[in-house]
């Protein structure tokens, strides 16, 4: 699957929103440390990060040969600032119509569009990819991230009061999300 576009973001500077590819494989792990550290509402720590950048370049490169799963990353300038991706839930008949979203954008880039835009795309995919239901979780108190989301067309359909068990906040509700495609 193949997915290029530019976009304006709010403060005028250009993103190209893309293909991540087995040449990017330094640049998003670097934004996957940094975008891990800089939040307590994503799945893992920078720590807790198991890919090297040969495993992150193999990634890549099976992602962008994939005919049903992406990663797109969105670079500013020459810089991966954010990174977005569509997932099959599995293989077997009775789940294959679904496929789940993940999203991560430097804080340094946070209110720009780019998160949206990302969304937008990862949409964009999962029908062309021919999924029915495209899901995701969010921490209850990522208000930001259930805006748009909602925004998005998502809605709830669970809570689990303790999904996340953060280092420093301690237990975190987590909300899971689908959107009919």
């Amino acid at each position: 699957m193949k997915y290029n576009k530019v976009i304006i973001l709010k403060n005028g500077m250009e993103c190209r929103l893309r293909n991540g590819t087995e040449r990017d494989g330094q640049a998003v792990l670097d934004n996957f440390n940094l975008t891990h550290g800089e939040t307590d509402y994503l799945l893992t720590y920078p720590d807790e990060n198991c890919f090297d950048v040969r495993q992150e370049s193999q990634f890549l490169k099976e992602k962008s040969e994939s005919s049903h799963e992406i990663e797109i990353l969105a670079v500013v300038g020459h810089a991966v600032v954010g990174t977005a991706g569509i997932e099959a839930v599995g293989k077997p008949y009775k789940i294959r119509h679904r496929a789940e979203l993940g999203i991560s954008v430097a804080k340094e880039f946070w209110g720009l569009g780019i998160g949206q835009a990302l969304t937008a795309a990862c949409i964009e995919c999962a029908k062309a990819a021919g999924y029915v239901q495209l899901e995701l979780n969010v921490v209850a108190g990522n208000e930001r991230a259930l805006s748009l989301y909602k925004k998005a067309g998502f809605a709830e359909y669970g809570r689990n009061p303790k999904g996340f068990h953060s280092r420093s906040a301690g237990f975190q509700e987590v909300i899971s999300m689908r959107l009919e495609l």
